[in-house]
């Protein structure tokens, strides 16, 4: 075994470990920190599968995403530190049958089918981050514009839904 395999199973596990905390804290801010960890994991798998760009992406994104979604939890929850024991989880009977059948899904889906040969040659990092430049900016550039467009819109829509004025302000 690799040190490469040894550090994605490293990650892989700290990534399982981290999103079942998040569901086993009493704390909304200590699930967003585990949610933060476990998303930092997986950015940590992509560096270890030489897939830079995706890895520092996700670290980024995520750690931005933890970040702000902490912030508000401490401002607008009642008890974001968890001292009041609230349960996390929410039909619970429900929720484990439909985590069981999902993972028999995935497994299936991962040992089931034939998928083909392994791939005899990788193209180095250079030419992948290249590769994808191309894609980005090639055939797929319409559709993220307009997911780019559309998300500026409703982040421009949600703002003028939340400060209009109300009647006091109006005078």
């Amino acid at each position: 075994m690799t040190v490469q395999m040894i550090f994605l199973a490293f990650f892989g596990a700290a990534a399982v470990w981290f999103g079942v905390v998040v569901f086993r804290t009493h704390s909304m801010v200590r699930s967003a920190l585990a949610l933060l960890f476990s998303q930092t994991a997986i950015g940590a798998m992509f560096l270890v599968m030489q897939a830079e760009f995706l890895g520092v992406l996700q670290i980024m994104m995520m750690a931005t995403e933890m970040s702000v979604m902490a912030i508000f939890m401490v401002m607008f929850m009642m008890d974001p530190g968890g001292m009041g024991k609230m349960d996390m989880t929410h039909q619970k009977r429900l929720s484990l049958w439909a985590g069981g059948i999902g993972l028999l899904a995935a497994l299936l889906l991962v040992w089931l089918p034939d998928w083909g040969p392994v791939a005899l040659s990788v193209p180095g990092a250079h030419e992948q981050a290249a590769d994808l430049g191309r894609e980005l900016l090639g055939r797929s550039m319409l559709i993220f514009q307009s997911a780019g467009l559309t998300i500026l819109t409703a982040m421009v829509a949600a703002t003028m839904v939340a400060i209009v004025p109300n009647a006091e302000q109006r005078k």
